[in-house]
């Protein structure tokens, strides 16, 4: 962000009710919901439509999330894309126990790419004719404690642009420059980085099972998840710090098979693995969400490990909230109905943590674990996969809450 204390020249000022700082899938979907509305939104991101549309990030949506996105016009191309999942798969002592969500509350999840979600959502903006700055540079926000906050940023032809606007969101993901708005003095953060890593990859292979398999060995963990018919998205636990280049396709099948094993007989379908990535684990909470006319949503305000598959579902749920709050504000309600926004969104957050955490606890080997904590875990999945209230308990958290909760 630059300092706000030397004003930059601006070439040209805009006007908007909102402006975003951030176009991935939070931002953009945001501002669906307020330009269906009748509100005027203009967003921005330093990065460009290329960049977020090739960068690959969780792929499972919340049925109500799935919806929105079908009902509110951005696209109905996950119905024909995406891959709606009854339920999983937790696989432990060399067996597969399936935990149907259907059968047990009666809903269920969708496999459907973040990048997918953001190209439909880029291209309803699109479409829709919406303000969308992709690529900026020197984003910056000034009065954000009064009436009148300014967002400014240098668009990709070398002129400076200042949108003045009646409220301004932070959207901008887990590096967010907004959060930092918010004097430190002000500003609680809640933190936990994890002793361990997720090792992503992605292969061409057909899918090794039809649902997500969450596998615990005594080697570590491994997630067998999918992408599409021909492409498939595997993990697998690893020290934060690991060498990616270190890992030929042979050590990294032999590792997934090893952990995935048992008498069943399942294995992997193996293929060229044409991505490898190595995934931090972090949890992260700010409060407040809300500073002046300044607000955050989704990773710019808490970002959770991708165990559950919540951090995409809890950004969607951010700005559904976020534009009821302001449709209000900018109605008849005034500045009163921003004091709605973070208990609402909060509320989900926390409980959200609670469940990525409980699944992280319960699937991961802790680096210097004892073999009790090893049977604890075994325990604590057998309990879990063999009580109706263990399988209901996960296939609530799982498939999320709903909306008013």
């Amino acid at each position: 962000m630059t300092d706000a204390s030397v004003p930059t020249p601006v070439d040209s000022t805009e006007t908007a009710e909102v402006a975003i700082v951030g176009a991935g899938p939070a931002g953009l979907m945001l501002a669906h919901w307020l330009d269906r509305a009748g509100i005027d939104v203009v967003n921005i991101d330093t990065r460009t439509r290329e960049e977020i549309e090739t960068t690959h990030r969780a792929g499972i949506l919340e049925a109500d999330a799935a919806r929105d996105l079908v009902e509110t016009g951005v696209s109905d191309r996950i119905l024909r894309d995406g891959y709606e999942h009854e339920g999983t798969y937790l696989r432990f002592g060399g067996q597969s126990h399936h935990i149907n969500f259907k059968e047990l509350v009666g809903q269920s999840v969708w496999l459907y790419p973040q990048t997918d979600v953001f190209i439909d959502l880029a291209d309803a903006r699109a479409r829709d004719g919406g303000r969308v700055h992709f690529g900026v540079t020197d984003p910056a926000v000034a009065g954000e404690t009064t009436e009148r906050p300014t967002m400014s940023f240098t668009g990709a032809d070398g002129n400076r642009t200042e949108v003045q606007a009646r409220y301004v969101v932070g959207a901008d993901g887990s590096r967010s420059m907004c959060r930092y708005l918010i004097p430190e003095a002000e500003r609680r953060q809640f933190f936990r980085e994890y002793p361990f890593a997720w090792f992503g990859l992605m292969t061409e292979a057909p899918m090794s099972a039809p649902e997500l398999v969450y596998a615990h060995s005594e080697h570590g963990f491994a997630l067998i998840s999918q992408r599409t018919e021909a492409l498939q998205r595997m993990y697998f636990q690893c020290d934060p710090e690991e060498d990616i280049n270190a890992w030929s396709d042979e050590r990294i099948w032999e590792t997934l098979q090893a952990r995935v094993a048992g008498g069943d007989g399942f294995s992997l379908k193996e293929g060229p693995i044409t991505e490898k990535v190595v995934l931090r684990f972090r949890s992260f909470v700010q409060q407040p969400m809300r500073w002046g006319s300044l607000l955050l949503a989704g990773d710019a305000a808490h970002t959770v490990p991708p165990t559950g598959a919540r951090g995409l579902n809890l950004a969607l749920h951010d700005v559904k909230i976020l534009a009821d709050v302001l449709t209000r504000a900018l109605g008849s309600d005034g500045e009163a109905a921003l004091a709605d926004y973070e208990p609402r969104a909060l509320g989900r957050v926390w409980r959200a943590q609670n469940f990525s955490y409980w699944m992280t606890q319960m699937l991961h080997a802790a680096p210097g674990g004892l073999e009790f904590d090893l049977m604890r875990q075994l325990g604590e999945l057998d309990n879990v996969v063999n009580t109706r209230a263990g399988r209901t308990y996960l296939a609530e958290q799982y498939t999320g809450w709903p909306s008013k909760s």
